[in-house]
């Protein structure tokens, strides 16, 4: 027995190598994918599948004028003698051409049920009919003039278009979209009013740019319309490249509802989206309160649709809910950008907006000629024919003789009049009717009008320049019979530049609702519902009592100052609610044991604060800078140990007062602080011993206040105290208290 196990090659087997083998055999089935089946042509727009379609609807006769045939039949038709695949895969192609929400220009015209923007499929074939659109009878025009080239079909025994004439910028205007082996193509559809203005103005300019291209077609254009909001930068890049994206929205508006109340009624959504599944997902996030601006969404649609959204509360900004809409769910969505298609040659590339339009004129260029070229060879041959007839009417009694007497009257006939074989052949099948005077008459009136036009042909085939203005005529005549003008060339989508910058609030995400915030002395903090008054006896552990009583909403952001110097924010709506001990306050923010809470206070926009320190030093800094998004805080005021932040006061007024513990009182102006965001500040008050006790911000005309008991006491002339800031200060007027604390 051999020691290796080398397995000889049976009868008929070719020993080859396997990877060799793989390689050629997935390399073909790729080429295939790409050309024949996911990538459209740049000249018509069409994968081979709709191309056949069309035709096979074409040679069915099923013109826009004739009547319907069934769907049936004609995926049949299509499948037998063109398309070697699924009926179903026909079928779905041939649906997706008749549906006015994913076509941009209709192919097929439909009767019966095709689906609907819900996502719901078309009923069988067997139930619906169909024909051609004006549309793809543009695109089929000429087709019988030897237009563009055919190839025989699978079996051999048809024959069809390797591409169609294309008189419509199909590829641009319906759009197109596949997957292939390594690569992929995604067109959205665009206006064909605006594809025929820059075809018009490619020709009259053939270096125009695309910044030139861009004033005639600015962007997509939708058949379920929505709001463009793609940066124009971004889209200038994507026509110049081929490759982007563009950000589309649903379109709304506010309306109004019964006792002041209002609802967003969404009346156009997203390109591929569908309804029914877009409202799904809606009520999904809805239920699981990730929409916690909306209450509810209802559909209220009919041939048009009609999306109804109810807001929580009349509060709510409508331009706010509908960010959040965006962001969650397909009322935004993006769609790409990826001119990958065939050229002329059937080659794969990717092209910008320019090339694509090119690529187009050139193939309109290619059959103007071959019709043209078609026609002249028409009429040179009946030009031929009609030459025989007129030579011989002259001599009508000597043809009948040699028709009559002649065994072979066509060598005669040749011989006689000087005829060529295809004009002797004519003579001899004329029907004695046409030997009237008056059929003399209307040959000569055929052979005139026909030499006119073959002129003229040959004018056109002999001038570049007229063969342009030529395809302009057919190009503009395009763009009125589907352009703007018309209600289906009518643009559908917006467009608008970036939408400004919404800032949601996670306020407004808060039902707005009277809480007491209470923070006891050992840092314990909760909040009551409703405003409870402030001489209400509340509980705490042992040994504690209130430190802090607020009246505030659930909107608000409660601003934390620490002896640290730090600034922390707490939401009013995350503190813990009922009547029990709270939570402390530590485990909320980046607070050490060390630090103690100087003040509590509900933000709020616009104002202004004094901070100082024990050792007298501080400055004015506005309420947005006190704001910390983390719990970590932000430090405001810098302090040195052993001295620790003290005051955190509003800077409402236009006088500073300030007590040490020496009892020395100064008055000076507020303007002598500075303004800042952080810092150690500068002096207010100097010290040989000890700090600050107090300090107050109050209008210098109104007088200085305090508390003694339940009484106050005012102060209006204050000369004597009144200094610069960081003076020493003299004692007190009579009467101050002796705990140095003007007691507000």
């Amino acid at each position: 027995m051999p020691d290796d196990l080398t397995i000889l090659p049976q009868d008929g087997e070719v020993p080859t190598n396997f990877s060799a083998a793989l390689s050629e055999r997935y390399l073909a089935y790729a080429m295939s994918t790409i050309t024949a089946r996911s990538l459209p042509d740049v000249r018509d727009g069409l994968k081979p599948v709709h191309r056949r379609l069309l035709w096979a609807m074409h040679q069915l006769k099923l013109d826009p004028a004739g009547g319907f045939k069934k769907c049936a039949r004609i995926v049949g038709d299509v499948m037998g003698k063109y398309h070697p695949h699924g009926d179903a895969s026909i079928y779905e192609a041939m649906v997706r051409l008749a549906q006015e929400f994913a076509a941009r220009y209709t192919l097929v015209e439909g009767q019966g049920n095709f689906g609907n923007i819900d996502g719901d499929n078309a009923a069988a074939m067997r139930y619906t009919e169909a024909r051609l659109t004006a549309v793809a009878q543009a695109l089929l025009e000429g087709i019988e003039d030897n237009a563009v080239d055919f190839r025989a079909t699978y079996d051999g025994e048809e024959q069809e278009p390797i591409v169609l004439p294309a008189a419509f910028p199909n590829l641009l205007a319906n759009g197109a979209a596949g997957i292939a082996v390594g690569m992929a193509t995604s067109i959205p559809p665009h206006n064909a009013g605006e594809l025929c203005a820059a075809a018009l103005e490619l020709i009259r300019n053939p270096k125009a740019t695309v910044d030139d291209l861009l004033r005639h077609v600015p962007g997509p254009d939708f058949p379920t319309g929505g709001i463009l909001i793609e940066p124009p930068d971004s889209v200038r890049e994507a026509y110049a490249t081929g490759r982007g994206g563009f950000r589309l929205r649903a379109r709304w508006e506010k309306e109004a509802a019964k006792n002041g109340a209002w609802n967003v009624v969404v009346t156009e959504i997203p390109y591929q989206v569908a309804k029914s599944r877009l409202i799904e997902q809606i009520a999904a996030l809805l239920e699981e309160k990730k929409l916690p601006l909306l209450a509810d969404v209802r559909d209220e649609s009919t041939d048009t649709v009609r999306i109804v959204l109810e807001p929580r509360n009349r509060t709510i900004d409508p331009a706010m809910l509908m960010e959040t809409l965006f962001r969650a769910t397909q009322l935004e969505n993006r769609i790409s950008l990826n001119m990958n298609v065939l050229d002329a040659s059937r080659t794969p590339r990717v092209m910008g907006l320019a090339t694509v339009l090119r690529e187009w004129l050139d193939h309109r260029h290619v059959v103007l000629v071959r019709r043209s070229q078609h026609r002249l060879d028409a009429i040179a041959r009946r030009l031929e024919i009609l030459d025989g007839y007129l030579a011989v009417y002259l001599n009508l009694d000597e043809v009948i003789r040699i028709v009559r007497e002649e065994d072979h009257p066509k060598p005669a006939l040749i011989t006689a009049f000087g005829l060529t074989d295809t004009q002797a052949e004519a003579v001899l099948n004329m029907r004695l009717r046409a030997l009237r005077k008056l059929e003399e008459m209307e040959i000569r009136k055929e052979h005139k009008k026909l030499s006119t036009e073959q002129k003229a042909l040959q004018g056109l085939l002999g001038s570049e320049t007229k063969r342009w203005n030529r395809i302009a005529d057919e190009i503009e005549a395009t763009r009125v019979k589907f352009g703007g003008e018309t209600e289906a060339g009518r643009r559908r989508t917006q467009l608008d530049g970036p939408p400004a910058a919404v800032i949601i609030d996670e306020r407004a995400f808060v039902e707005r609702e009277p809480i007491t915030v209470i923070l006891s002395e050992k840092g314990w903090i909760r909040a009551l519902k409703g405003h409870v008054p402030p001489e209400n006896e509340q509980k705490f552990k042992e040994g504690d009592k209130l430190c802090f009583l607020l009246h505030a909403q659930t909107t608000d952001r409660l601003c934390l100052f620490a002896t640290n110097g730090k600034c922390f924010t707490l939401k009013a709506d995350a503190l813990p609610r009922g009547r029990g001990d709270g939570q402390p306050v530590r485990l909320m923010v980046d607070m050490t044991n060390e630090d103690d809470v100087v003040t509590l206070f509900v933000w709020k926009e616009g104002l202004r604060h004094l901070v100082v320190s024990t050792d007298g030093r501080g400055f004015i800094v506005k309420s947005e800078d006190l704001v910390a998004e983390k719990r970590t805080g932000k430090q405001v005021l810098v302090v040195d140990s052993p001295n620790e932040a003290a005051r955190c006061i509003p800077a409402d007024g236009d006088t500073v007062a300030i007590i040490g513990e020496n009892r020395k009182l100064l008055v000076f102006p507020l303007e002598q602080l500075p303004e800042m965001t952080r810092g150690r500040g500068v002096a207010l008050q100097g010290y040989r011993d000890g700090g600050m006790a107090d300090v107050k911000v109050f209008h210098g005309t109104a007088g200085l206040t305090w508390k003694i008991g339940e009484r106050v006491r005012l102060e209006t002339d204050l000369t004597a105290w009144r200094g610069s800031r960081a003076g020493a200060g003299r004692s007190p007027p009579n009467g101050f208290p002796k705990s140095t604390r003007f007691g507000d």
